[in-house]
């Protein structure tokens, strides 16, 4: 990890928790965390426990993500929840195009680049998710698959736009699995991955750029894989339901970073 980027841990939560777990969770989180931790933490609950979490983290270093929106701002479209709406609602963060959104519910590419624009015109911060499949993994297509989603997911943007978002480097065969993929194998796809941005956008963003990694992150695999120069932080799914977990995490990356980056500073507006 880069002293050069302050590292990002994020907690996605899925659909988990009901209102009052969600509270309870983000009350022994805050009580676990220093007053200022030495990396940006973000909690992704469901869409019902939003409103009641912005104002329990109102005042708290513990910013808020939403874990989908649609690409418009608003219209006939029975079930879903716009960028403008959850800027409203206190999130300064939005996952976009999980793996389980494009394989569960037939998200593409063009989806991911409509809903990022959405995003970042809300004046907030997209967390854009990416991965291979253990088909295109064990076929010797992992590169070629994640730079491609990520050519795709970024059409359009500019250097601006570009310098406002995070990547999250997700391989879908160790999502939910307990599989994570070692140090190296994240090394190796971030590198990738900031080669692509760097010849997209040019050294200042890719050097600025924040790249998650996600898939089975857990306390006992975090500090080895924030330990390599390109993973910037984690996207951490099943281990951020326990507040002790997931400050077990953020601990890990304490250490190895307080410098915060001007990606960093987007985060609450964007």
């Amino acid at each position: 990890m880069s002293k050069e980027r302050r590292p990002l841990i994020a907690g996605n939560w899925k659909m988990h928790k009901t209102v009052a777990a969600a509270v309870d969770t983000v009350r022994e989180l805050k009580d676990r965390l220093p007053p200022d931790p030495g990396c940006e933490v973000v909690v992704a609950p469901p869409f019902t426990a939003l409103h009641a979490l912005a104002k329990e983290l109102a005042g708290c270093p513990v910013k808020l993500a939403a874990q989908n929106v649609h690409a418009e701002n608003q219209g006939a479209f029975t079930g879903e929840i716009s960028a403008p709406m959850l800027s409203e609602v206190g999130c300064t963060h939005v996952i976009v195009g999980h793996s389980e959104r494009r394989e569960l519910f037939g998200e593409d590419d063009e989806d991911v680049n409509r809903k990022l624009k959405a995003v970042l015109g809300a004046r907030l911060t997209p967390i854009v998710c990416l991965g291979e499949t253990i088909e295109q993994r064990e076929a010797g297509a992992t590169i070629e698959r994640i730079t491609d989603q990520l050519n795709r997911g970024l059409r359009g943007l500019d250097e601006a736009e570009a310098r406002r978002l995070v990547v999250a480097y997700e391989p879908v065969w160790a999502i939910g699995t307990g599989r994570t993929a070692g140090p190296d194998d994240a090394q190796q796809a971030h590198a990738a991955l900031r080669a692509q941005v760097r010849e997209r956008f040019g050294e200042a963003v890719a050097s600025a750029m924040r790249i998650l990694y996600g898939g089975s992150a857990r306390p006992d695999n975090a500090a080895g894989l924030l330990a390599e120069a390109d993973v910037d932080g984690l996207l951490v799914g099943g281990a951020s339901l326990a507040a002790e977990s997931l400050a077990s995490i953020v601990e890990a990356a304490e250490p190895r970073s307080s410098v915060g980056s001007e990606n960093d500073s987007n985060g609450a507006a964007g």
